[in-house]
Order: structure tokens, then sequence, then C-alpha cells
């Protein structure tokens, strides 16, 4: 067995930023040593890491889940099976698989924590390795759970988006987004997306979204307004769902443009990455805030929807979810999108390029 690489986090940084530029830092890694295995223990080879948001603001502690430094990010990746454990009799040598990231890897709980993707090679349970189902590739089945069981946990479980229905998508196309759209439609709602780019709002359509809204302020700063298009698209009614992955300014437009009722499913707050401190420090001062007097007046559910911290509290709610996802992804329903896809050397240029909002869809590390 080879020696390999990985990508250190040695300390919690003030911001992504910061974290990306003095505190990331690629190392080797030792060869594995095989006959240290558990029997319930798998080496994986890593060949597909995803470079997500959470690796940024994790990165910084502004996540819910803090891993202490160092730790080595990367919490959904696919490879091969590369040695296991004695008690492991039906996974052969070579064969590909996902990695479940609650279970193993920086955002997972237990003994398994320090096994992020970023790396040449990690060490999970036997119980953290799916199927790659269908025809998927190693960088579509590593962006398959952490999107799709989000914009379900949002839309179906939280949103209660039913068929007929309209639903107001944004950042639809970032990695969640995306998902979003494509299952919306499979349970046969009318989409609507928003975005801040043309050519990626093609993609958007191209998932099958009904409406594509460009919400980019003129001269290409801030935000426009939105609300006549949206209601003119729902014949004045307003859309019955929103998915807000974005926050901030377009929190407060989007307001204007719902239906009486509606449902407002917060996913996340891109546009304002520091409305919590850094390093880990907690606490919300730059929090974004919602105008009361809309929420009243339009009769609306406020609903907040994070997947694995709802999925901590109540392990129920996964099964069928989990179980739906993979059901799709074998049947191909639902196609994660790749836009970009860096060498593990590269590791800096990739969370940057995420950062930056240049992806499309997903961006992948190749250890």
């Amino acid at each position: 067995m080879e020696a390999g690489r990985r990508v250190v986090v040695s300390e919690l940084a003030e911001t992504p930023l910061e974290a990306i530029e003095r505190f990331m830092s690629l190392e080797p890694m030792p060869a594995p040593d095989v006959a240290s295995l558990g029997s319930n223990d798998v080496l994986v080879a890593v060949k597909s890491a995803v470079v997500g948001w959470v690796d940024l603001v994790m990165a910084s502690g502004q996540y819910q889940h803090m891993r202490q430094p160092p730790y080595t990010p990367g919490l959904e990746y696919a490879g091969i099976v590369a040695a296991r454990g004695a008690g492991v009799e039906d996974l052969p040598i070579g064969h590909p698989v996902l990695v479940d990231g609650l279970t193993a890897g920086p955002r997972s709980v237990g003994a398994y924590q320090s096994q992020g993707g970023f790396a040449s090679y990690a060490v999970v349970p036997r119980e953290a390795l799916l199927e790659i189902p269908g025809a998927l590739s190693m960088d579509q089945a590593a962006n398959l759970l952490g999107n799709y069981e989000t914009a379900y946990h949002c839309l179906v479980t939280r949103g209660r988006l039913r068929a007929g229905e309209t639903v107001l998508i944004h950042g639809a196309a970032g990695s969640t987004g995306l998902a979003a759209v494509q299952i919306a439609k499979l349970l046969g709602a009318t989409v609507i997306g928003t975005g801040r780019s043309d050519a990626k709002l093609a993609q958007v359509t191209a998932d099958g979204a009904d409406h594509v809204i460009n919400c980019r302020g003129e001269g290409g700063v801030g935000l426009r307004s939105f609300r006549d298009e949206v209601k003119a698209l729902t014949h004045g009614k307003g859309v019955d769902v929103v998915y807000d992955g974005v926050g901030g300014d377009i929190s407060l437009e989007t307001l204007r443009c719902v239906a009486f009722g509606a449902r407002y499913v917060i996913v996340g707050w891109a546009s304002t990455p520091f409305v919590s401190r850094g390093k880990g420090l907690r606490g919300a001062p730059n929090a974004n805030v919602l105008p009361t007097n809309l929420i009243m007046m339009k009769g609306l559910d406020v609903l907040g929807a994070p997947a694995v911290i709802s999925t901590l509290k109540d392990p129920t709610i996964r099964p069928p979810r989990l179980a739906q996802v993979l059901a799709w992804a074998r049947e191909g329903k639902i196609t994660p999108r790749i836009s970009h896809v860096f060498p593990l050397t590269e590791f800096k240029e990739a969370m940057l390029a995420k950062w930056r909002g240049d992806v499309l869809g997903g961006c992948v590390l190749h250890p």
C-alpha cells in the first residue's frame, strides 16, 4: 500500500477565507497499516470528494457541528475498497462505494469523525458504505446524499410541498438548489428558480425549472425587485412554498411575493456568511432579520430546516428519505451536476471557487 496525502485544518479561523489562506495545508499521509483495521473497518481509496459550503464554514467554526482541529475536511466522498477488516465479507477489494457523511467524516458523530474525504485514504465502518446507485459516476455519487437529502427534508418534511403547488427556489444553481429543482418537479410542483447568472439559470431550466428569474441588480450590484414577475407567473396569487438557502436582502423581497398561508423554508444564508462569530466562538451578532408584520399579515409558516440536526434529534425521519433519494438515483430520475473538478493539490483553488460562487451544482477534488 502506497503513502498518500491529506488536507489538514490546523486551527479554526475567523473566516473561511482566513482558514483557506492560513490554516489549511496538504500534508503527507503515511501508507495505511492494513493490519490495524478493526473487524468492521473498511479502508477506502478516495476517488472523489465534494467541496461543500459546509466544509468552508466548518473551518471557521461557524457551522453548528464544530470539529476540533487538527482534522481533515471533506464531508462527502466516494471511492473504492482498498482493504477490509476480518468481519467484512460482502465487499470485494476494488468495489466502488459511497461514504455516508452522517456515519463517517467531519460531520458525523462517534469514532470516525477524523476520516474526511480530502485525503488519499479513509478508514470507515462497514455501515457507512452504500452502493453507488444506478449509473452515477464517482463524482455524481459523492454529490448525492447531502444535496438531495437536504432538499428532500426542506421541501417534503418541512415544506410539505404538494403536486400542483408553486415553489420559489433561491440559489437554484447551487448544489442543493439544483437538487431542490429536480425533487420539486418529481413531486409535481411548478418551479420558479432564481440566481444571478443567465448561464447558470440555463442549467436550472434544463434541470426542470418552469421559470427562472435573474435577480442581479443593475450594473451587477445588489438585488433587483422580482415581486411583479413572481406575481405575474402565479396569476397574482404568489408562491405556496419558498426554499431559501440565500438569506439577506432576498428574503424581504420574497415575503412580498408569497401567497397567504405560504410555507417559508429557511435552508441557509449563503449571501450573509458572517452572521455568526468565527473561531468557533458561537453567537450570531449579525443575525438576519425577518419582518414580523409581513409574516403575520400573510399568515405564513416560517420553518427552519436544519436537515442534519433534525435527523440527529429524530433518526426515524432518515430511512424513508434516504430510501427515496437512492431509489430516484437508481431510476435515473435525479442527477447531480458537477461543474468544477480539481486535483487534491489544488484544494485551495477549489475551495475559493466554491466561496466565490463560480460553481454550478457541485465541485469535487480527486485525491
